[in-house]
């Protein structure tokens, strides 16, 4: 159950204390086997139909290393600007708990992969911080627990609990940063920041989709506090499993202000484990923080160790893509927009959807026009992000397309957005169970043209006596007798040529 903790103004917390940040991202390989058998990865089996001896843990039963796992994890490494081992090991991670049916996790420990690293990150302002990686390393995921009958959704409490190990041994990478200094009271954002772009990338090097809301990349916030001029690191805590960008900023902004109040008031802080709740944006004790020995680690006796070819880690270091960053940078340049507007793309999550729209035969301009104005309002309104929209840039391309030629118009295209948004089909489709196109035979709006005029008789005067911009107002009161389907700029030149005034 979450419950209410005092907590310390955030300006003021900053004024008193530096904080340390260090982030545990796990990323879930999209490998089509596990990392240690040959059982299947695919989403949306029945519980614990894709398991095996090797990953149940049977006794007898030998793990083999997945080859895809070991390439991906290079990739993220060379991606990171690691340095990869030469020659590196798995080790037994020993711990009891249900969703970890061999009572060990197959993980790496003092040999990782890769190692002593850096990621740039850009904030909303265009800074660039370093976050220094400490390591990148190769294991295997746990199974899912379900508890049944609490109020929380957690062990305490619960009536009974359900485990499918399906997800157990899918091949994981746990990237860790090196303790993040400096970033004062900016860090939040720059936790946030650094998540965005590890997801930019492992999606670009097309090792997992990384959606977080799936579960297939976490983060554990880790977070301490140290009086300003004071070297020694405070005390942390681990909020553990955080599964969105705004949560990662969220957790680290709520224990800056925790920890704050526990040292101001002269209490110690507990090195623990901490659950973060959505919705109201706090963390929860979970349990006390083991520390590597409790582990109990050893080298994994069933498996070789790993030593990646040097010509073969160069050879996949030529086949790296175009880095996020840089790709950013290059489509800034040629979208000719400012630091700010693609900033603002980014962090509306529509870089991809407008480049792939464009892609679709759209013009850069009318690409990020629909889609950080009409499709960015519909995703706020219905508190979903744009991606997560039923439309597609081949779409968002037609409609594009559709007011290019002058079927329709912006407010025409809006409509046929709401219908496809509303599941009634493609943008032609829409168009024809809707009738949207735009009238622009000189037939029909000559008809319409002569009622407005005759409608508006002083109107119609003033434009006679030379006050040509009063047109506007006939021609409003044509779209309005069309709803919206005359072609406004051919319904102008019928009224002046009415009237018998020159434009």
């Amino acid at each position: 159950m979450t419950t209410t903790t005092d907590l310390v103004p955030y300006e003021d917390a900053l004024a008193s204390y530096d904080p340390v940040m260090g982030l545990e991202v796990h990323v879930e390989l999209g490998t089509r086997t596990k990392m240690f058998c040959g059982c299947s990865t695919e989403l949306g089996a029945e519980p614990n139909a894709q398991t095996c001896p090797t990953c149940l843990g049977m006794p007898g039963s030998l793990p083999v290393v997945n080859a895809i796992g070991v390439e991906s994890a290079v990739k993220i490494g060379l991606a990171l600007n690691c340095e990869i081992a030469e020659w590196c090991r798995f080790a037994r991670k020993n711990y009891f708990y249900p969703d970890m049916p061999k009572n060990f996790q197959t993980s790496q420990y003092d040999e990782p992969i890769a190692f002593n690293g850096y990621l740039d990150v850009q904030l909303e302002d265009g800074e660039i911080f370093r976050v220094d990686i400490e390591r990148a390393h190769m294991e295997e995921d746990t199974g899912k627990s379900t508890h049944v009958g609490g109020a929380t959704g957690r062990i305490h409490g619960a009536t009974y609990s359900l485990l499918d190990y399906n997800r157990a041994g899918i091949p994981l990478i746990e990237i860790v940063t090196k303790p993040i200094t400096g970033a004062g009271e900016r860090a939040p954002e720059v936790a946030k920041a650094y998540v965005a772009e590890l997801r930019a990338l492992i999606r670009a090097l097309g090792v997992s989709d990384a959606r977080m809301e799936m579960g297939q990349m976490r983060c554990d916030v880790n977070l301490s506090l140290r009086p300003y001029g004071r070297e020694k690191f405070g005390t942390r805590s681990e909020t553990k499993n955080v599964n969105s960008l705004r949560s990662v900023e969220r957790a680290a902004r709520f224990e800056i202000q925790r920890h704050a109040a526990v040292l101001n008031s002269g209490g110690t802080i507990v090195q623990e484990t901490r659950h973060f709740h959505e919705d109201t944006g706090s963390t929860t004790s979970g349990r006390v923080k083991e520390e590597a020995e409790d582990y109990r680690y050893f080298p994994e006796p069933d498996l070789v160790p790993v030593a990646p070819p040097r010509a073969w880690v160069e050879e996949l270091r030529s086949t790296l893509p175009e880095l996020p960053r840089v790709r950013r940078n290059r489509l800034r340049e040629e979208w000719g927009v400012s630091e700010h507007d693609m900033q603002s793309m980014l962090n509306a999550g529509a870089v991809d959807l407008i480049t792939a729209t464009i892609e679709a035969g759209a013009d850069s301009a009318s690409a990020r026009k629909w889609w950080m104005g009409e499709l960015a309002r519909h995703a706020n309104e219905s508190g979903r992000t744009v991606d997560e929209l039923p439309i597609t840039p081949e779409q968002v391309a037609r409609v594009a397309a559709l007011v290019a030629s002058g079927d329709l118009n912006d407010k025409l295209a809006r409509q046929v957005i709401e219908g496809v948004l509303a599941g009634e089909g493609t943008p032609d489709e829409v168009v024809d169970k809707r009738g949207l196109k735009v009238v622009s035979d000189d037939g029909a709006l000559t008809v319409a043209v002569d009622e407005a005029i005759a409608g508006n008789p002083g109107i119609a005067d003033k434009i006679r006596g030379g006050k040509v911009q009063a047109v506007g107002a006939l021609v409003g009161a044509v779209m309005k007798a069309t709803r919206g389907q005359a072609d406004a700029a051919r319904v102008k030149e019928l009224i002046l040529k009415q009237l018998g005034v020159e434009g």
